[in-house]
C-alpha cells in the first residue's frame, strides 16, 4: 500500500510538473503610437485605413515576451513616420503594470526602425535573432552590394552592444521552438526576413504576422501589403498561405499594424489589448 501510495504521488508530481511548463500563453498588444494618416499602407491619403504601431506581449510560462521592440519617435528617422499619440514603449507597457526590467525575452521579427530600436529599454531581456539576418543587417547590408535602405545604422550598434553583454542569442532555422510553446516561421524577403511567430494559446495556435501581413484587408484577400513597397509580393503571400494552415481559425492570424484590432478584441487598459 505504502508503494502504491509513492507511486501515485511520483505520478502526481511528474503531471503537475509538466502542466507547469506546457502552459499556454496569453497575447496582448501594446499600441505605443499611431499614423496620422495612412500613407506608410497606401498610396492615397483618401483611403481610410487605421494604422498602429505596437508590440506584442506574449505572456507564460514564467515569461514576458516581446515580440519586437518598437522605436521612439525622439530618433530622428522615426519622425518620417509621421505619427501622433506617440510614447515609450517601455511607458506604454507600465499601464500593463510590467515594469521594462521583468522583459524576459525580445523576439525581433524584423530589424527596421520600428522593430528594433527600443530594445535598450529593456536592460534584462535575451534578445532572439536569425542569425542569418543579423549577419545581414550587422555586416552585409552595408557592404558593395548591399541593401540597407530600410536599416539605420544607429540601431546596428544598439544590436551589436547588446550581443557584446551576451543578451542575444543567434538562432538559425524554422518551424522549431526557440521558446518553449514558441516558433519562428520566414516570411518575405524584404531583403532581410520579416518573420511572424506561431504562440500556443488556449484558443490554438496564433499566427503573429508582423510585417508579413499589415492589416485584415491583407489576410482577407490574400494580397500583399503595402504593394507600392513590397520587395518580395510573392514571399507576402507564401507567408500568409503558410499562416493559414497553421491556425484552426483565421481569426487567429493577427495582423502587424491593423488599428482595428483595438475594436475587436477586449480592452485590458487604454492602448492595451488581450487578444483572444
Amino acid at each position: 500500500m505504502k508503494k502504491l501510495s509513492l507511486f501515485l504521488l511520483g505520478l502526481f508530481s511528474a503531471s503537475f510538473a509538466i502542466s507547469q511548463t506546457t502552459t499556454q500563453y496569453e497575447v496582448y498588444a501594446v499600441k505605443y503610437s499611431a499614423a496620422v494618416h495612412d500613407s506608410t499602407v497606401t498610396k492615397h491619403e483618401k483611403d481610410s485605413v487605421s494604422v498602429d504601431f505596437m508590440v506584442w506581449l506574449i505572456k507564460g510560462n514564467g515569461k514576458n515576451i516581446l515580440m519586437d521592440a518598437g522605436y521612439l519617435y525622439s530618433v530622428e528617422s522615426a519622425k518620417n513616420f509621421d505619427v501622433i499619440d506617440d510614447l515609450r514603449p517601455d511607458s506604454t507597457l507600465q499601464k500593463h503594470t510590467l515594469n521594462p526590467k521583468d522583459v524576459t525575452d525580445i523576439i525581433l521579427s524584423f530589424q527596421h526602425l520600428d522593430h528594433i530600436s527600443a530594445i535598450d529599454l529593456f536592460p534584462n531581456a535575451q534578445v532572439w535573432v536569425q542569425k542569418d539576418d543579423y549577419n545581414y543587417f550587422t555586416n552585409t547590408a552595408w557592404q558593395k552590394g548591399g541593401v540597407n535602405g530600410q536599416f539605420n545604422k544607429r540601431e546596428v550598434k544598439k544590436l551589436v552592444d547588446v550581443h557584446g553583454k551576451g543578451r542575444v542569442t543567434l538562432f538559425e532555422g524554422y518551424n522549431k521552438e526557440i521558446i518553449q510553446g514558441l516558433k519562428i516561421f520566414p516570411g518575405s524577403r524584404n531583403p532581410a526576413l520579416p518573420q511572424y511567430a506561431l504562440v500556443k494559446t488556449s484558443l490554438g495556435n496564433m499566427a503573429l504576422a508582423s510585417d508579413n501581413i499589415w492589416i485584415y484587408y491583407n489576410s482577407d484577400f490574400v494580397t500583399p501589403a503595402p504593394a507600392f513597397r513590397t520587395f518580395d509580393a510573392n514571399g507576402y503571400v507564401k507567408a500568409m498561405q503558410k499562416m493559414q494552415t497553421l491556425v484552426n481559425d483565421e481569426k487567429l492570424i493577427v495582423p502587424g499594424y491593423v488599428g482595428s484590432a483595438f475594436t475587436k478584441f477586449p480592452v485590458i487598459t487604454e492602448g492595451v489589448i488581450r487578444v483572444k
